[in-house]
Protein backbone atom coordinates (compact mmCIF):
# COMPACT_ATOMS: atom_id res chain seq x y z
CA UNK A 1 0.00 0.00 0.00
CA UNK A 2 1.07 3.61 -0.65
CA UNK A 3 1.62 5.97 1.45
CA UNK A 4 -1.34 8.68 1.84
CA UNK A 5 -0.08 12.41 0.78
CA UNK A 6 0.92 14.29 3.65
CA UNK A 7 -0.91 17.20 2.88
CA UNK A 8 -2.25 19.19 -0.67
CA UNK A 9 0.58 19.89 -2.10
CA UNK A 10 2.09 16.53 -2.24
CA UNK A 11 -0.79 14.94 -3.28
CA UNK A 12 -1.22 17.58 -6.30
CA UNK A 13 2.63 17.09 -6.97
CA UNK A 14 2.12 12.79 -7.13
CA UNK A 15 -1.00 13.54 -9.27
CA UNK A 16 0.68 15.80 -11.59
CA UNK A 17 3.54 13.38 -11.69
CA UNK A 18 0.86 10.65 -13.29
CA UNK A 19 0.71 8.56 -10.12
CA UNK A 20 -2.05 6.61 -9.47
CA UNK A 21 -3.70 8.58 -6.96
CA UNK A 22 -6.40 6.43 -5.87
CA UNK A 23 -4.50 4.90 -2.90
CA UNK A 24 -3.83 7.77 -1.20
CA UNK A 25 -6.95 9.23 -0.64
CA UNK A 26 -8.48 8.45 2.56
CA UNK A 27 -12.44 8.23 2.03
CA UNK A 28 -13.20 7.51 5.54
CA UNK A 29 -13.04 11.74 6.21
CA UNK A 30 -14.41 11.97 2.56
CA UNK A 31 -17.25 14.68 2.51
CA UNK A 32 -19.68 15.04 -0.97
CA UNK A 33 -21.33 18.44 -1.33
CA UNK A 34 -24.60 18.69 -3.45
CA UNK A 35 -24.86 21.91 -4.74
CA UNK A 36 -28.57 21.93 -5.88
CA UNK A 37 -30.74 20.53 -8.88
CA UNK A 38 -28.83 19.19 -11.91
CA UNK A 39 -29.04 20.84 -15.23
CA UNK A 40 -28.55 18.91 -18.35
CA UNK A 41 -26.19 21.07 -21.17
CA UNK A 42 -25.13 20.17 -24.16
CA UNK A 43 -21.68 21.38 -25.60
CA UNK A 44 -20.29 21.61 -29.03
CA UNK A 45 -16.26 20.73 -28.78
CA UNK A 46 -13.99 19.60 -31.97
CA UNK A 47 -13.05 16.08 -32.25
CA UNK A 48 -9.25 16.70 -31.52
CA UNK A 49 -10.10 18.15 -28.18
CA UNK A 50 -12.37 15.25 -27.79
CA UNK A 51 -9.58 12.79 -28.31
CA UNK A 52 -7.01 15.22 -25.85
CA UNK A 53 -9.92 15.00 -23.54
CA UNK A 54 -10.88 11.30 -23.78
CA UNK A 55 -6.58 10.26 -23.46
CA UNK A 56 -6.45 12.25 -20.41
CA UNK A 57 -9.40 10.77 -19.17
CA UNK A 58 -7.89 7.30 -19.65
CA UNK A 59 -5.10 7.60 -18.02
CA UNK A 60 -6.51 8.82 -14.67
CA UNK A 61 -9.43 6.34 -14.91
CA UNK A 62 -12.52 8.39 -14.85
CA UNK A 63 -15.46 9.06 -17.39
CA UNK A 64 -15.32 12.39 -19.51
CA UNK A 65 -18.17 14.04 -17.89
CA UNK A 66 -16.20 13.55 -14.49
CA UNK A 67 -13.11 14.73 -15.84
CA UNK A 68 -14.61 18.17 -17.11
CA UNK A 69 -17.15 18.89 -14.30
CA UNK A 70 -13.94 18.56 -12.09
CA UNK A 71 -11.99 21.25 -14.56
CA UNK A 72 -15.13 23.30 -14.64
CA UNK A 73 -14.99 23.95 -10.94
CA UNK A 74 -11.42 23.98 -10.60
CA UNK A 75 -11.51 27.43 -13.14
CA UNK A 76 -14.59 28.65 -11.34
CA UNK A 77 -12.43 28.33 -8.02
CA UNK A 78 -9.26 30.18 -9.76
CA UNK A 79 -11.59 33.06 -11.25
CA UNK A 80 -12.99 33.50 -8.03
CA UNK A 81 -9.65 33.71 -6.33
CA UNK A 82 -8.43 36.09 -8.58
CA UNK A 83 -11.43 38.54 -8.44
CA UNK A 84 -12.15 38.09 -4.66
CA UNK A 85 -15.40 36.95 -5.14
CA UNK A 86 -16.68 34.08 -3.02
Amino acid sequence: MKRIAKNNEEFDKRFDEGEDIHDLIDMSRAKIRRSGKKVRISLDIGEELLREIDSIRAVIGVDRSALIKVWLHERIQKEKALRNVK
